[in-house]
């Protein structure tokens, strides 16, 4: 029996990470080719080796780069000869600051790879990708609200909605579909920094707090969002573009 994305080809940025990881197994299980790329190269290695599969292809680069990004575009289409799925997943969380003080240089680093690195991938990835392919763009539900002692991070999640929108828009005549996604809480890396930022001391009583705000009473798995992410690539939505997708166990609704 196939899969839900049997002979497609994906570009997955930030496939270091936790979610970017988890997307990369659920995909290739379900048939996908993968060109996987970060900037953290032994990891990355380690991560296309453990897949132990001819279909998965990795690439070292900085998204905040475009010649960068330039090549790993390149290397995907040289690779698999074509581009059907492209997350755009890459991101950074930066520290936990009020606005007054918040760090310039973190604040530059932060829409360097958040921002930048989303719209470079856009602009060089999506110009060689296949008709009706799918474009899947990593926000959050900081892309929704505000956090207090977040606002770079906050502020970059809300940008990449309005280029999702806008390249949805000038990618409809190809019937190229752009969407974002939105985890709240995510049980890894990501959130342990983020919980020992907010506060060195008890980084627990964090976690205890973000999650007294979810109706679920718990933090997403990187999987809970890859099965979103899988949707929105597979043909399931091919009707759908232009969206905000979110995945936070009722997070927003509090």
């Amino acid at each position: 029996m196939n899969g839900k994305l049997q002979g497609k080809r994906a570009v997955i940025t930030g496939a270091a990470g936790g979610i970017g990881k988890a997307t990369a197994a659920l995909f290739l299980k379900e048939g996908a080719k993968l060109m996987l790329v970060d900037v953290k190269a032994e990891e990355l290695k380690k991560i296309a080796s453990d897949f132990h599969s001819e279909d998965v292809e990795f690439f070292v680069a900085d998204v905040s780069k475009k010649e960068e990004v330039k090549k790993y575009a390149e290397a995907a289409l040289k690779a698999f000869g074509g581009i059907d799925i492209f997350f755009n997943n890459a991101g950074i969380e930066g520290v936990a600051s009020p606005f007054y003080d918040y760090p310039d240089d973190m604040f530059d680093k932060i829409l360097d790879v958040n921002v930048k690195g989303v719209w470079y991938g856009c602009k060089y990835v999506i110009p060689k990708m296949s008709e009706k392919a799918s474009v899947i763009i990593t926000s959050s539900v900081a892309g929704l609200k505000g956090f207090a002692g977040l606002g770079p991070y906050v502020l970059s999640k809300h940008a990449v909605i309005g280029i999702m929108r806008v390249v949805a828009l000038e990618s409809a005549e190809r019937k190229i579909r752009v969407n974002s996604v939105h985890p709240g809480p995510v049980n890894n890396r990501m959130m342990r920094s983020l919980e020992e930022k907010i506060s060195p001391e008890n980084p627990d009583a964090v976690q205890k707090g973000f999650e007294g705000q979810i109706p679920f009473h718990r933090y997403a798995e990187n999987e809970d969002i890859a099965r979103q992410v899988l949707y929105l690539a597979s043909d399931d939505s091919a009707y759908i573009t232009g969206t905000t997708n979110v995945v936070d166990g009722g997070m927003l609704l509090t």
